[in-house]
């Protein structure tokens, strides 16, 4: 879930934010956005390292979950993969 509220804060701040910042003169949502999308990113590497080592992850998964945060739309993907892994573990159903 975090993944897809720091996904959202990354394409309102790169997609809305910056255009109206450098394009606009308008900084005021890039000034809101920019520091709570910064906030929610530490809890997001945090909540990553927690979810990895409770389900064993491995460093090169972590990593690439981590950095997918840094890239807008593709947090969503890592979130998506890593759901599916982690249920696959634990022998939850897959729903689609």
């Amino acid at each position: 879930m975090i993944a897809y509220v720091v996904g959202v804060g990354l394409i309102t701040l790169v997609l809305i934010g910056m255009p109206l910042k450098y394009l606009a003169d308008a900084p005021v949502v890039a000034e809101t956005v920019g520091p709570l999308h910064g906030f929610l990113f530490m809890v997001y590497l945090v909540l990553t390292v927690d979810l990895s080592s409770r389900c064993r992850l491995g460093a090169g998964p972590t990593v690439l979950v981590m950095l997918a945060g840094t890239i807008p739309f593709l947090s969503f993907v890592a979130e998506r993969k890593v759901t599916h892994k982690v249920a696959e573990r634990q022998g939850i159903p897959r729903t689609e």
